[in-house]
C-alpha cells in the first residue's frame, strides 16, 4: 500500500512526506484483514477504529480518503455533522425504545466500513448519545475511520455535564488506534496558480469590488428566489443565480440555523459569496460556532467561496472557546477561496 500511496502522491504532484508515510503504513496494517488475522493468532486484541488527529492542512482527510477509495467491501463516508443528522432523523422516525440498536443494525446490513470525517462533539445532545451509539457500533464489528483535530482525551472538553460523556472516552480509547499526524506547513495555503477571492477589511471600496466581481460571474445567469425546506422550516435564498448565491454573514450565522440548513444550501449551490464576516470574540461565539459548522459543510460538499471579512485571515480573531476548531475553519477558507485557476474556470 505504501508504493500505491507514493504513486498517488506522484500522480497528483503531492510532496512525499515521511510523517504521512508512517501513518499510511500503520493504517495499512489496521485495514488489512490478513494482517489483523495474524494479531488474532498471537492473541493480540484487534482494534476496530483508526482515530487520526492532527492540525489543519496536514493531510488527514487526504490519507483516509485514499484508503477509503481502495477499500473493496461496502462502505459509508460522511462528515460527522451529517452522520449525526442522519442518526437523529432515524431516531425521530423510529420511536421504539431501541432506536439506537435499530440504527446500528440498519447500518450493518449495508456497510462494513464507516468513515467519519471531522469528528467533533459540540453539543450536549450528541455528547449524551455517543457512548451508547459507539458501544453498539464496536460490538457490530465495523471498521471505523475517524479524522479530527482533537485528541481523544480532549473531546468535548469543558462541555456541559462532561462527566456523563467520559464513558464514551473510555469506549473509544479501548477500541481505537490513536495516531497524530504532524506537518509544519499547511498545504492549503500554497499560493501557486491561485485566484484570491478574499476582500478585507470591510469598507465601501471592497464592498464595491466584491459586488462587481459577483455581478460579472453571474451576468449570464437567471436570478430567482428559492426556498429550502428543512423539516417544515423554510429558509429562503433571495440572491440565487443558478447555483451561485450571495449572503450576508448575519443571514447565515445570526439566526437559528444549523447543519441541516447548511447542507440544504450546499446541495443547491456551487459558489457562495459571504459578505461582512466579523472578528470573533466571546460576545459572538455562538455565531462563530455556526460559521465553523457552515464552512465544514461547504468544504465537505466542495462549495467554492468568495468572502468579505474584517481582516486578513491570519489576523482574524477568535473567541477563546473556539480557538482550536477555528484554525481548521481558517485553513479551509484559504482553500475554498483560492481554488486553482483551471478548476475555478470550469465552475464560472
Amino acid at each position: 500500500m505504501k508504493t500505491s500511496f507514493l504513486n498517488f502522491c506522484k500522480k497528483n504532484k503531492f510532496e512525499e512526506n515521511p510523517d504521512q508515510i508512517k501513518i499510511v503504513e500503520t493504517l495499512d496494517f489496521f485495514i488489512n484483514s490478513k494482517k489483523n488475522f495474524l494479531n488474532n493468532i498471537f492473541n493480540k486484541k484487534t482494534k476496530s477504529c483508526f482515530y487520526l488527529h492532527g492540525g489543519v492542512g496536514v493531510g488527514k482527510t487526504m490519507i483516509l480518503n485514499f484508503f477509503f477509495e481502495k477499500y473493496k467491501k461496502p462502505k459509508y463516508r460522511a462528515h460527522f455533522n451529517e452522520f449525526m443528522i442522519n442518526f437523529h432523523d432515524f431516531k425521530n422516525q423510529n420511536k421504539q425504545e431501541k432506536s439506537i440498536e435499530s440504527f446500528v443494525k440498519n447500518l450493518k446490513k449495508k456497510y462494513d466500513l464507516l468513515y467519519l470525517d471531522e469528528f467533533q462533539v459540540t453539543n450536549i445532545v450528541d455528547a449524551m448519545i455517543l457512548g451508547k451509539l459507539f458501544e453498539l457500533i464496536f460490538k457490530a464489528n465495523f471498521k471505523v475511520l475517524i479524522s479530527t483535530n482533537i485528541k481523544i482525551n480532549d473531546l468535548y472538553k469543558e462541555g456541559l455535564q462532561r462527566d456523563q460523556f467520559l464513558p464514551f472516552i473510555t469506549i473509544i480509547k479501548k477500541n481505537s488506534i490513536e495516531k497524530e499526524l504532524k506537518i509544519n506547513e499547511d498545504y492549503r495555503k500554497s499560493k501557486s496558480n491561485k485566484i484570491e477571492r478574499i476582500f478585507y477589511p470591510i469598507n465601501e471600496k471592497n464592498s464595491f469590488k466584491i459586488n462587481k466581481f459577483f455581478r460579472e460571474i453571474t451576468k449570464d445567469k437567471i436570478k430567482k428566489q428559492i426556498e429550502i425546506d428543512v423539516k417544515g422550516r423554510i429558509f429562503k435564498i433571495a440572491e440565487f443565480y443558478q447555483g451561485f448565491a450571495s449572503f450576508e454573514f448575519e443571514d447565515l450565522c445570526n439566526k437559528s440555523l444549523g447543519a441541516e440548513d447548511y447542507l440544504g444550501i450546499a446541495k443547491n449551490c456551487i459558489f457562495v459569496l459571504i459578505k461582512n464576516i466579523p472578528n470573533f470574540t466571546e460576545i459572538n461565539s455562538n455565531q462563530q460556532n455556526r460559521f465553523i459548522t457552515l464552512i465544514d459543510i461547504f468544504y465537505e460538499k466542495n462549495v467554492l467561496l468568495m468572502i468579505s471579512v474584517a481582516s486578513d485571515l491570519n489576523n482574524l480573531s477568535s473567541s477563546k472557546k473556539h480557538i482550536v476548531p477555528f484554525r481548521r475553519t481558517l485553513s479551509r477558507l484559504h482553500e475554498l477561496t483560492s481554488i486553482k485557476k483551471e478548476m475555478f474556470s470550469q465552475v464560472v
